[in-house]
């Protein structure tokens, strides 16, 4: 077997795409979402492993803001449509497209790289690691009453052409991506993605809808959402399955669940990948009847571990000196000295001794302030070498609100 890594070419993108569903179980995307993937790529961060005519693995990235703790937006390469053919699995084909690619994201100069992993192991290896986690909940909109607060009722609600909305939304979307840690500034053409709605990918349910919430005439929130049909000998048992809800406000976020809570013939709202410290529970009487569940969400890797740690703020004075281990690009490894506030930080190069030791994946855990140093060392992830320099060091990192993921990609 030969194979050899190249750049894809426009020509080629079809071969390519059929290569990473096959790499992906073979079942096709639908029409309409491959047609939007091939507008949203960017050529010329999409890599090509061929054997002969074959292409028998694919990768590549797409530009994001990622706004990081502190509110400033960092430009990260989004890594995806990683994939290898069974057939050429397990012969370093994977390792070889990874170096290539991060070599590429650092020259380019982001300092972190970003994705989200049908399989987990594997990325660790390459020093990915989980740095956000996304709710899911199944609420029993039948025994529990709807989400309400003080102004809910002078919330205006309309159905909207989800498309006619996609403007509306942004606006909505674009003032709360600096707000939390993990939300991405999206690219012209990824606004068109909450819209999708193939028939093939509805399980059951029925077309998108949209819901904008106004006050004074400014829609200050949106839910798009479909319901699926059920029922019972006793009567209608269908479900609501939200695809995203954003608001400006609590009052507006209440209005839009006691709406979704009221849908006629259903009895329960499904939603997945919110934050983890969504308000929802909080809004009913009962979060038993919520169904709560996590799961991985956003995966970091500091490409530049000077650069990346500098980027954003501290929750509380930071004066620490991290060992980090980077087998797989060396130019992290080693000691950095990190000087930070709640107003910026620095971070260079030092000799002095090290306070705390870590790989580049727990550091990438760590980032967003989803995960705790503390949490970390707990699990031996990370090694104290200076007595209280973690517990200085952990709360530095927090966050006071959950870093979350919007939407993959």
């Amino acid at each position: 077997m030969t194979t050899e890594l190249q750049p894809l070419r426009w020509a080629e993108w079809d071969a390519w795409f059929d290569t990473l569903d096959v790499a992906f179980g073979g079942v096709a995307d639908a029409p309409e979402r491959r047609a939007w993937w091939r507008e949203v790529t960017e050529i010329d961060r999409m890599l090509a492993v061929r054997d002969g005519a074959d292409t028998v693995a694919t990768g590549g990235a797409f530009s994001f803001g990622l706004t990081v703790p502190g509110g400033a937006e960092l430009p990260v390469a989004g890594v995806t449509a990683v994939g290898v053919l069974p057939t050429h699995r397990r012969r370093g084909v994977l390792r070889s497209m990874m170096r290539h690619q991060l070599t590429d994201i650092h020259e380019r100069g982001e300092a972190l790289a970003v994705l989200t992993a049908s399989e987990p192991a594997i990325y660790g290896r390459f020093g990915y690691g989980v740095a956000t986690q996304g709710m899911g909940m199944t609420v029993d909109t039948v025994r529990l009453a709807a989400p309400d607060l003080p102004g809910v009722d002078g919330v205006r609600l309309r159905l909207a052409d989800p498309v006619a909305a996609v403007p509306d939304c942004e606006r909505v979307y674009a003032r709360l991506v600096p707000e939390r840690p993990g939300m991405l500034a999206r690219r012209p053409g990824w606004e068109r993605q909450g819209v999708l709605d193939p028939e093939s990918e509805r399980n059951g349910a029925g077309t998108l809808q949209c819901v904008l919430a106004e006050v004074d005439g400014e829609v200050r929130g949106y839910a798009r959402y479909a319901v699926k049909p059920e029922w019972e000998r006793s009567g209608p048992c269908g479900q609501v399955t939200v695809r995203q809800i954003e608001a400006l406000d609590p009052v507006v976020y209440a209005a839009l669940w006691r709406y979704l809570f009221g849908i006629d013939l259903t009895a329960s709202v499904a939603v997945r990948g919110r934050p983890v410290d969504d308000p929802l529970p909080h809004l009913v009487a009962d979060q038993r009847r919520c169904q709560l569940g996590l799961q991985e969400a956003l995966f970091i890797r500091p490409v530049d571990v000077g650069a990346a740690l500098a980027a954003r703020t501290y929750r509380t004075p930071v004066e620490v000196v991290l060992d980090v281990a980077d087998d797989f690009c060396p130019w992290n490894a080693g000691r950095w000295r990190l000087s930070g506030d709640e107003k910026g930080a620095v971070c260079e190069r030092t000799a002095d001794p090290a306070d705390l030791a870590l790989s580049v994946r727990e550091l990438g855990s760590a980032y967003l302030g989803g995960f705790s140093l503390a949490t970390l060392a707990g699990a031996g992830r990370v090694r104290e070498l200076r007595p209280g320099a973690l517990a200085a060091a952990a709360p530095a990192f927090g966050s006071d609100v959950a870093p979350w993921l919007p939407h993959g990609f």
